[in-house]
């Protein structure tokens, strides 16, 4: 029986552009794209550990909006529930600590990565709408 893994996601805006972020070469799913966040840890709400992740991961403050995506997939190693929200910068400017790279990118540029299948769903709702913020 494979276990549940429960992760959230940041799909951080600024001036209409969305942070992509590249996962290292040593991680599980290497060097593919997805939204800064990480495990749910027992206790926390998806929204703060939203926010620690995001100040671990990339060492900024988020506003975190609406819920965009929950989708569930299936990977060799578990299954991934994965929550994605709306999120603003409130504080710092997201630096590398764990990923390779990441990319600023229009909603319509969203689909030219090589996004973790899990983040793929929210990629087709984000891609298909314009963004404003």
């Amino acid at each position: 029986m494979k276990k549940n893994i429960y992760v959230i996601g940041a799909v951080i805006i600024e001036k209409g552009k969305i942070l992509c972020a590249q996962r290292g070469a040593d991680k599980a799913l290497p060097l593919k794209w997805e939204f800064p966040g990480g495990k749910i840890e027992e206790g926390e709400s998806l929204q703060e550990a939203l926010r620690r992740e995001i100040v671990e991961e990339m060492q900024c403050g988020i506003e975190i909006g609406d819920q965009i995506e929950h989708t569930v997939y299936e990977y060799d190693f578990g299954i991934v529930h994965l929550t994605t929200f709306y999120c603003e910068l409130t504080s710092g400017k997201p630096v590398l600590t764990e990923h390779a790279s990441m990319k600023w990118l229009s909603p319509d540029e969203l689909t030219s990565l090589d996004w973790a299948p899990a983040d793929l769903p929210a990629i087709e709702k984000l891609s298909s709408r314009s963004i404003k913020k």
